[in-house]
């Protein structure tokens, strides 16, 4: 189909094929076919163009719009919740289980993991045995983030209580070979559940708890994207967190 805003433009200013090839530094061909055929440049070449004529360059060429749309998703995305409370323990313990060589899991206290998935720690043991690194980050009761995330979430002391209790959970893994546990009083934007390349994201909102916000499964599909932000991100509370001794 051909490019008839295109062909109109050119018309009304003179332009011929070899005009615009030459301004955008392609091949006369390569003109012809936006024109006639419809196809789209890329879009450095596409911009010389649009420039050249004076025109916007998604008016000459909407699918460069629809593309640029279709780039906004990022492609490490594998799933979006609307909340936390919509996934399964299971989602978590099947996404730790597959776990080879790096398990990271950064909280306050998510004690939902061990309550609804009570082998959790069996299934940490068995990752951290078959070679996986294991860091788990617990939130220190102590804190004042801590403190004041229970006073912004309206969970009062609550918070500190099941910082207190996580920790028991974990208690038996202290010293277990592969698995280390540290405690941190970081501001938590983000509780991060990772197994090697995959990682659960629960964000956190501000007078919202924990299972009412929001969950994105990102998988890393190439270097410096949204995985290895977080993966930064708990690189960097891992290194004020105190270890947590027997």
């Amino acid at each position: 189909m051909p490019n008839e805003r295109l062909r109109a433009v050119m018309a009304s200013g003179g332009w011929t094929h070899a005009d615009l090839a030459d301004a955008t530094d392609v091949d006369p061909k390569s003109v012809e076919r936006w024109v006639n055929l419809g196809r789209t440049p890329r879009r450095t070449t596409a911009l010389k163009a649009a420039e050249a004529l004076g025109e916007d360059v998604h008016a000459l060429w909407p699918a460069l719009r629809q593309a640029r749309a279709a780039r906004a998703v990022s492609p490490e995305l594998v799933a979006l919740y609307d909340q936390r409370a919509d996934l399964p323990v299971s989602v978590f313990a099947e996404l730790l289980a597959q776990g080879r060589q790096q398990i990271d899991v950064l909280v306050y206290a998510a004690v939902f993991l061990h309550e609804a998935y009570p082998r959790l720690n069996d299934l940490l043991r068995e990752r951290a045995a078959e070679g996986a690194t294991v860091r788990i980050a617990l939130g220190d009761a102590e804190s004042l983030n801590v403190q004041q995330r229970g006073q912004e979430e309206r969970f009062g002391h609550g918070i500190e209580s099941r910082c207190r209790l996580a920790l028991m959970h974990y208690q038996s893994l202290i010293g277990a070979p592969g698995i280390e546990l540290r405690r941190h009083g970081t501001t938590l934007y983000n509780s991060l559940y990772r197994a090697d390349d995959q990682v659960l994201v629960n964000a956190h909102m501000w007078g919202v708890n924990a299972y009412a916000a929001p969950v994105w499964h990102l998988r890393r599909t190439r270097e410096g994207g949204m995985f290895d932000t977080y993966a930064e991100s708990f690189h960097a509370v891992w290194e004020t967190a105190r270890p947590v001794e027997g």
